[in-house]
């Protein structure tokens, strides 16, 4: 029964090529860990944030690889093992046999775990993955950030697959702030924050300045500075960024994410697309 959970949750997705499933199967992979997490006391101590919180809890259209968490509070000896156990014990009843290491280093701020699975995909029939290639295994990076900026705000969502449970997410304005935070001060551009960016603006979302500020204040170009992030300064600092991009690379980075039917979008990529959508901040 567990198996055809997973086989009818992937039938619903309605793919139309090899990419498309094999990042269906690793979506569903990342509800069903997810859901576990809900059934620890996991969430009593992180908030689920990121792309992957966006697709699964507010419809953001391209897949996402990562799962990542920030602590409700600083705590620099929060253990990620002990949850890993009964992630692994749920995605075993599901018919996974995966693989859950914990890679944090005992003195990092960020806590790293990886999932891999190379089973899974010999239980579900395909209709696409596996014809041309090998089906590649599912891997799935969590973190979860130790030491978060100040001024958070969080809110609870719900999964209703691969059952009902309660999940601690940050919400969208805090999001949106952190994504700025990473499209000032990312060491490489990531086409995929840019993707969010045009989603963030589309929906007109407000932005968290306190936990912007924060964020500034604590990584990156301004680390230190006591920077009061506003409107006004971060339109400024963003038309600096837009301008300078170059857009056709940026967009082919975030091509293999994004379904067969939207990618003709991603030939508009371009300067003034974003400043248009930059002027939509507020």
């Amino acid at each position: 029964m567990s198996i055809k959970l997973i086989q009818e949750r992937l039938n619903s997705y309605k793919c139309t090529s090899e990419i498309e499933e094999e990042q269906a199967i690793r979506e569903i992979t990342q509800e069903v860990a997810l859901a576990a997490l809900g059934r620890t006391d996991f969430f009593k101590h992180a908030a689920f944030q990121g792309g992957t919180c966006l697709r699964i809890f507010h419809g953001l259209n391209r897949f996402s690889e990562d799962m990542d968490f920030i602590l409700r509070h600083p705590d620099q000896n929060f253990e990620l093992k002990p949850h890993l156990q009964a992630m692994a014990d749920e995605l075993a009843a599901y018919g996974y046999h995966s693989e859950v290491t914990d890679r944090s280093k005992t003195d990092g701020a960020v806590k790293n775990a990886f999932l891999k699975d190379d089973s899974i995909g010999k239980c579900i029939q395909f209709n696409h993955a596996g014809q041309t290639r090998t089906l590649r295994k599912i891997r799935i990076k969590l973190e979860v950030d130790t030491n978060p900026p100040s001024g958070s705000r969080l809110e609870i969502k719900y999964l209703d697959f691969p059952f009902i449970s309660s999940v601690t997410t940050q919400d969208t304005a805090s999001m949106f702030a952190g994504k700025i935070h990473a499209l000032l001060c990312r060491e490489y551009v990531k086409g995929r924050d840019w993707y969010d960016f045009l989603w963030y603006t589309s929906l007109n979302t407000d932005i968290n300045f306190e936990f912007l500020s924060s964020a500034l204040n604590q990584v990156g170009l301004w680390q230190g500075k006591n920077i009061a992030a506003d409107i006004d300064w971060v339109r400024a600092e963003l038309k600096q960024k837009i301008s300078a991009l170059d857009w056709k690379a940026t967009a082919e980075d975030v091509r293999r994410f994004v379904r067969h039917h939207e990618q003709p979008s991603l030939n508009l990529w371009g300067t003034e697309l974003f400043l248009n959508q930059l002027a939509k901040l507020r």
